[in-house]
């Protein structure tokens, strides 16, 4: 029997769909699968508040060796029921939230998808048109609901069909490019530039295809466009170092004017710029860097709501463009929520002030912090805009960094000027420590409560505050010249620990004053940090 709790990866469902020499037992079964269709279902028509029979689903897949099989299965699932299912093919994670306020206007949409995990691996992401992408607590509930013994059969089984959910969205963001960049409908913005996209084998290929090369863009030396649930090439990854590279190379080999890679399902992407005669990979900080230069353009001062481990470069870079910078917790739902809170926060204050309550608009700002959060982006390539449903979409990502090329192009500038001012940490590094535990909850806050009181009144040292996630700690120029945050995990047995240091050797100083402050406790690994002293 399958342990639905298990299934559940935060806002996500995640699992093993095909048994492998060594792996783990399949638990994403017919049975299971069947059951989280049904389930959702009946949640999404209670979202809706409309009869199961009337509900539209659709549901999109990656490339994934597993995925026609899974979407039959939830297709079976969601019929069972009475609800009606429609089999979107291959398609973006994206594409599938918009198919519930595009044109199309389904009830809700389901993206079988795994984003950059193994090609045995499998899962779900959920949306509906009133609540957008599915919170944490939805999917226990969802969960709990598939486990019951059994479900309400409908007296007559819902309707399965097809739909083209990607084309709608190319469109969307073909005429974004070309209503930002002023052309009309017959015009090609990206002629005379070459650009080329590493799909890494996922579901990204079409944004080379569909969309740049029909807005004139020479895509020639594009890689890994074709769907291929092995990966055979490099794992679908902006944040792997293998697939960085490729795409790397792609524009070092080509000459290109400008690089793209995407992971698996689009939802995260990364990008490669020419400099000087070699390149520059925007990711992490840069990416960041980059898409806060492009917003402040278009909407003067704002916040950016990032996860925890972005470095103080950035921060520096964000406070010089007159913007805030407002370090949250890592995990791409956790970043978007929070920016929507401070906005909401923003809105609530002003009318408070209309209203002349001025005590309580000034408690609510002093709560806020920062105003105009409409940008959050976690450091793994998720990014989302207010402008675009607060949806972590890569390829929207993409979009605004071209519309900004051809904009620097026509003045004769380029899109590395945009963040010559970021500074770059010197050394930087993340140390996986495992909990040797099977329950990590108490051991992992001992861990933590530690390491505050070691560096609480340590010389040279300094605990930054506020701070969402973990402990964090500045360390001065005779110190180690950087910083560091360790904390929990939101998923596995560790504790993440990432160093940065603006001057040569001072990671390993402060590595080694973090390994004094752990070195008690026997059940977590240290070896990965004392490979950095």
């Amino acid at each position: 029997m399958t342990d639905f709790k298990k299934l559940q990866n935060g806002s996500d469902i995640r699992g093993v769909a095909i048994q492998i020499k060594g792996g783990k037992p399949v638990n994403l079964t017919q049975n299971s699968v069947v059951r989280i269709g049904a389930a959702f279902a009946l949640f999404a028509a209670d979202r809706a508040n409309k009869p199961v029979s009337e509900l539209r689903i659709a549901i999109g897949r990656d490339s994934r060796l597993s995925g026609g099989q899974l979407t039959l299965w939830l297709a079976d699932g969601i019929t069972s029921v009475g609800a009606n299912a429609y089999d979107g093919g291959l398609a973006s994670t994206p594409a599938m939230f918009m198919c519930c306020v595009n044109e199309l206007h389904f009830d809700a949409g389901i993206m079988v998808t795994a984003s950059h995990l193994p090609m045995e691996r499998n899962g779900m992401k959920f949306f509906t048109a009133i609540a957008g992408g599915l919170e944490k607590a939805d999917i226990a509930a969802i969960l709990a609901s598939a486990e019951k013994a059994a479900f309400p059969i409908a007296a007559h089984r819902g309707q399965c069909g097809t739909v083209d959910v990607m084309t709608p969205y190319v469109n969307g963001l073909k005429a974004k490019i070309l209503s930002a960049l002023g052309c009309t409908k017959d015009e090609k913005p990206f002629s005379g530039l070459k650009i080329v996209v590493d799909a890494g084998n996922g579901a990204g290929g079409f944004f080379a295809e569909r969309l740049l090369e029909p807005l004139g863009a020479d895509i020639t030396g594009s890689r890994f466009l074709e769907p291929d649930g092995r990966f055979p090439n490099h794992q679908p990854n902006p944040e792997n170092a293998d697939a960085m590279r490729s795409i790397c190379d792609a524009v070092a080999e080509t000459g290109a004017d400008f690089g793209i890679i995407f992971d698996t399902d689009v939802d995260r992407a990364g990008a490669v710029l020419p400099s000087d005669g070699g390149v520059i990979a925007l990711d992490r900080n840069r990416l960041i860097a980059l898409m806060t230069a492009i917003l402040v353009r278009q909407y003067g001062p704002i916040t950016v709501v990032t996860d925890s481990i972005t470095s103080t470069g950035l921060t520096d870079f964000i406070n010089s463009l007159g913007c805030r910078h407002h370090r949250f917790k890592r995990g791409y739902r956790n970043v978007i929520n929070e920016a929507k809170r401070l906005l909401a926060l923003e809105e609530a204050a002003k009318k408070a002030k209309e209203e002349t309550d001025a005590e309580f608009a000034n408690a609510i700002f002093a709560d806020a912090i920062f105003a105009n959060a409409i940008f959050a982006m976690e450091t793994s390539g998720h990014g989302a805009l207010r402008e675009n449903y607060f949806l972590d979409d890569g390829a929207y990502i993409i979009v605004k960094l071209l519309v900004a090329l051809v904009e620097a192009r026509r003045e004769s500038k380029t899109l590395n000027e945009l963040i010559a001012n970021l500074k770059e940490p010197c050394e930087s590094a993340e140390a996986r420590l495992n909990v040797l535990l099977d329950d990590t909850t108490d051991y992992t806050a001992a861990v933590l409560k530690t390491v505050e009181k070691h560096f609480s009144n340590l010389p040279g040292f300094e605990i930054v505050q506020p701070n969402y996630e973990g402990v964090r700690v500045n360390a001065d120029e005779t110190h180690g010249n950087g910083w560091f945050l360790i904390r929990r995990s939101l998923h596995d047995p560790l504790m993440p620990c990432n160093i940065e240091s603006n001057s040569v050797g001072g990671m390993r100083l402060i590595a080694a004053e973090l390994y004094n402050a752990l070195k008690a406790f026997d059940k977590l690994e240290l070896e990965p940090l004392k490979k950095l002293m």
